[in-house]
């Protein structure tokens, strides 16, 4: 089963981006995030002879989720968080008894202070609560996906500097703790760097003000595909489809995909 991650940053601007991803890659499974579209609006006659089963959580021009499957999804749903209605988080049942989970972390604004910064305190506070259900939901059997826009960057090599970026939202210190105390709350198992060493260069965010992303390659790895340690033994292969990146209106997201053996 192959699964994709990404941040489409606006589903029916980049339907064609969307369905190319899918012919190319042929996911089993893509979650969207930033979808940017109120759930009526949602582009479902696009997308049907690709995934003939879809799950969407929207809003008019901001955040939004979605689920889109060749396989069945049962029991959808979603969340809302910090007092908030924004249509961050989505999940559904997969046919193997897999329990998928996608979610669009807040990006956080551009001040790393939450005493100043309202978009700050309400990332921190989304993590927050995520830790605290996750810890009440954690069993060792559990088959669970998490997969979606982060918008953190944990690892030293998962931003172009670690060095320059530790006072930038997203690979703040504090930031990277409460992902950290995040992955441990239902020892997640990280998709992608499970094949690849932490020593190694990776990234899925490239931002738009880079006039050549690839020759400056300033990039970070916001984008994450976890698995619950009952599913860990099945991951097969990962990928970052960075390619993406140069597709006509490209987000500046790529998809994240992984493969499970089950």
């Amino acid at each position: 089963m192959r699964i994709a991650t990404w941040n489409i940053n606006s589903v029916r601007l980049r339907l064609p981006l969307v369905r190319r991803l899918a012919e190319e890659l042929r996911p089993d499974v893509l979650c969207l995030q930033e979808t940017k579209v109120p759930d009526e609006l949602f582009p479902h006659d696009g997308l049907a002879d690709l995934f003939p089963h879809r799950a969407v959580r929207g809003m008019k021009g901001y955040n939004g989720v979605a689920i889109l499957s060749k396989l069945p999804l049962k029991d959808a749903g979603g969340q809302d968080w910090c007092g908030k209605t924004d249509y961050r988080h989505i999940f559904a049942k997969l046919p193997s008894g897999i329990e998928l989970h996608n979610l669009y972390v807040p990006a956080g604004g551009d001040i790393p202070d939450p005493a100043v910064n309202d978009k700050f305190a309400h990332k921190l506070a989304f993590i927050d609560a995520q830790v605290a259900w996750w810890t009440k939901e954690a069993t060792t059997k559990a088959k669970r996906i998490v997969v979606g826009d982060f918008n953190i960057a944990p690892l030293e090599h998962d931003v172009w500097s670690h060095k320059q970026l530790l006072d930038v939202v997203s690979h703040t210190p504090v930031e990277v703790e409460k992902l950290g105390r995040l992955q441990a709350a239902h020892d997640w198992v990280d998709g992608v760097r499970h094949f690849v060493p932490a020593t190694e260069k990776l990234y899925s965010w490239w931002s738009y003000r880079a006039r050549d992303w690839r020759a400056t390659n300033r990039g970070r790895r916001l984008d994450h595909v976890w698995v619950t340690p009952a599913l860990a033994p099945k991951l097969a292969a990962a990928h970052i489809h960075a390619d993406a990146r140069d597709w006509p209106q490209a987000s500046d997201h790529v998809p994240v995909i992984v493969d499970l053996g089950v």
